[in-house]
């Protein structure tokens, strides 16, 4: 029988904050929340923005409000009037000869034909050039992008451990999956006692690699910037270092690492390729994340080049009268737009299997049955739309109508739209969306689209929607598309309802979120993710009344050690899991035999395989 996975565990860190304990959604909805609920999520920014969260007056509130979400890029990222690079300058002295001094170690190694050089003693040299000569000259130039979805201001991953050299996407990483593994409420060595050591799966990764200079930017930018290479560049900047960390410094397993790369789609992907481990039996404890930190002058060139970004230029002539950006309101979903806005994110949610979690009386966040990728086909582009996404948002929706009913679909789901706000996804997507309504018969689709509220943090960009969705089911408000002012004309959308406001909702009135990312090369990457309530009666069926209520009392102390953890967060002790150097295994730490093997921490064995699959096979083929 196959399994189903749960969420036990999420926990993150975005422009909105915290992700664990909704945190970062409340801020999305921060306006339609109860006094004590925007309270507590004050407090949990409080504590990241280094302020008192015991002291939070109008001022501070305010502060907290300004410095969050979407805004002008503030100077601990870039200096926007500032930015470095080096100017190409043909140089020829006057007369056909230029003459500089210099040192001689400075020198090329090879020099060109046309300089001559003379010692001038002190290890000095006048070097004579008689031929045109290219230069690069270090200067600085203003962004033409000045819109972020930044972390709150004040934050600073790094400082929470010993992260020397490490690249902020990496930082990032270490504190977001520390977020998600506390929030479970178990400590991870009671995990680790009630599985096996294999069973244990690690899939995180990040979209672009890290390219800030501790990075691939450092490895590519320090030798034409007259620099060195440093030797962690290369290593630290791979795409597969957010689950190699976890795996190394936070869990200490031994079980499957499985890094996936999907561009806008990557946390999805990874997550795809956790559910099919869990439903096979093949992994019981699934870590997924993605990591990007993406507001770096380099990564907003290219996508500015590349007119992928909202402009100063072309967000100023959105509005009529304005003579510069509204900062605050330059991601617009599905209205008039002019490109999407970069952002930075860290996502991580745990998973167990349902038994799993019926066994350790783990919190059920919700339940992912599947996750459905396809590719675009043939394309005139590789970063245009293609017709892949049409396929994985039909199966997401006929899946969840064949758990659930078709009515459940029709009346009780709701939308995570990727919604870019670049003019070519509003139309495309909502075409997807619109059609795929009218094929199950959905009348009016509620569709939210939170990068109004974040920008899009590339790779991690479907976990910010993920995380986002489960708050929804705790608060029953799906966070509107506030930026915007109208719905475009070219929109599709006479089966959606895109509210430009918060939507309130009944309590356990949406069975079903769809979940929709579309990445560049034609990555597309779509999932139906079941509410808790209904998560939580498809365990009750399974597993049966008795098992269901020992289930609610073993869950009792795991929701008091999650909340604990949450009162010392919003108290300001953000200490991380960060293990570096410590139980290193040794192949002494092994016990090594013909049907399993024993490793030092752990309780149960690595089976070894003793029966073939194919044994059938084999005695068909020889009979």
């Amino acid at each position: 029988m196959s399994h189903l996975p749960v969420v036990v565990g999420f926990g993150g860190i975005n422009p909105a904050g915290r992700g664990s304990f909704h945190h970062a959604y409340r801020r999305l909805v921060l306006d339609a929340l109860p006094e004590a609920k925007a309270q507590r999520t004050l407090q949990s920014l409080a504590a990241l923005m280094g302020l008192d969260p015991k002291q939070l007056d109008a001022a501070s509130r305010q502060h907290i409000v300004d410095h969050t979400l979407i805004r002008r890029i503030e100077a601990s990222a870039f200096d926007i009037d500032a930015v470095p690079w080096n100017r190409k300058m043909a140089l020829s002295g006057e007369g056909g000869q230029l003459e500089f001094v210099t040192r001689a170690k400075h020198l090329p190694e090879e020099l060109p034909q046309s300089w001559q050089v003379r010692d001038l003693g002190a290890g000095q040299v006048a070097v004579t050039i008689t031929e045109s000569c290219d230069f690069l000259l270090p200067t600085t130039r203003k962004a033409e992008v000045t819109s972020a979805g930044q972390l709150p201001s004040g934050f600073d991953p790094g400082a929470l451990y010993n992260s020397r050299s490490h690249p902020k996407g990496l930082q990032m990483a270490v504190f977001a999956a520390s977020d998600a593994i506390r929030s479970v409420g178990i400590d991870w060595s009671d995990i680790c006692d009630a599985v096996r050591p294999d069973q244990v799966g690690v899939f995180a990764s990040s979209a672009m690699g890290q390219l800030d200079d501790n990075g691939n930017g450092g490895m590519l930018s320090a030798r034409a910037n007259g620099g060195r290479v440093s030797s962690k560049n290369l290593a630290l900047g791979l795409a597969d270092m957010p689950a190699d960390f976890v795996s190394a410094y936070l869990l200490g397993s031994v079980g499957t690492s499985g890094p996936s790369l999907g561009a806008c789609a990557t946390f999805f992907y990874n997550l795809r390729q956790a559910v099919q481990e869990i439903r096979s039996g093949n992994v019981r404890v699934a870590i997924v994340g993605a990591a990007d930190a993406a507001v770096e002058p380099r990564i907003m060139d290219g996508y500015t080049t590349m007119g992928a970004l909202a402009t100063d230029a072309a967000l100023t002539k959105l509005d009529e009268g304005r003579d510069s950006p509204d900062n605050r309101r330059s991601s617009r979903p599905f209205s008039s737009n002019c490109g999407f806005t970069v952002s930075e994110s860290a996502q991580y949610v745990v998973l167990f299997d349902d038994a799993l979690a019926m066994e350790l009386g783990a919190a059920i966040y919700a339940a992912v049955p599947e996750v459905f990728v396809s590719a675009d086909g043939f394309k005139k582009s590789i970063s245009g739309p293609g017709v892949g996404n049409y396929l994985t948002v039909a199966k997401s929706v006929s899946t969840a109508a064949a758990i659930l009913g078709e009515d459940a679909v029709r009346r009780r789901s709701f939308v995570q739209a990727h919604g870019t706000s670049t003019p070519q996804n509003r139309v495309t997507e909502s075409h997807i969306l619109n059609e795929t309504a009218k094929l199950f018969g959905i009348e009016k689709w509620p569709v939210a689209a939170i990068k109004a509220y974040l920008g899009h943090s590339i790779g991690a960009a479907s976990g910010d929607q993920f995380v986002s969705t489960l708050g929804v089911w705790a608060d029953n408000i799906l966070p509107g598309i506030v930026t915007s002012d109208h719905i475009a004309e070219d929109v599709h959308d006479s089966n959606l309802h895109l509210p430009l406001q918060h939507l309130p909702l009944d309590a356990d009135s949406m069975d079903v979120a769809f979940l929709n990312a579309k990445g560049f090369g034609g990555n597309n990457a779509s999932l139906p993710v079941l509410s808790p309530a209904v998560a939580e009666r498809l365990l009750r069926g399974r597993h049966g009344r008795e098992a269901w209520s020992a289930y609610q009392a073993k869950r009792e102390p795991v929701l008091a050690q999650a909340q604990a953890y949450d009162d010392r967060a919003c108290a300001g002790d953000l200490s991380v899991i960060y293990q570096f150097g410590e139980g290193v295994l040794e192949p002494d730490d092994l016990q090594l035999s013909v049907d399993g093997i024993g490793i030092k921490g752990w309780r149960e064995r690595v089976a070894l395989a003793t029966d073939s699959p194919y044994a059938d096979w084999l005695k068909n083929a020889s009979s």
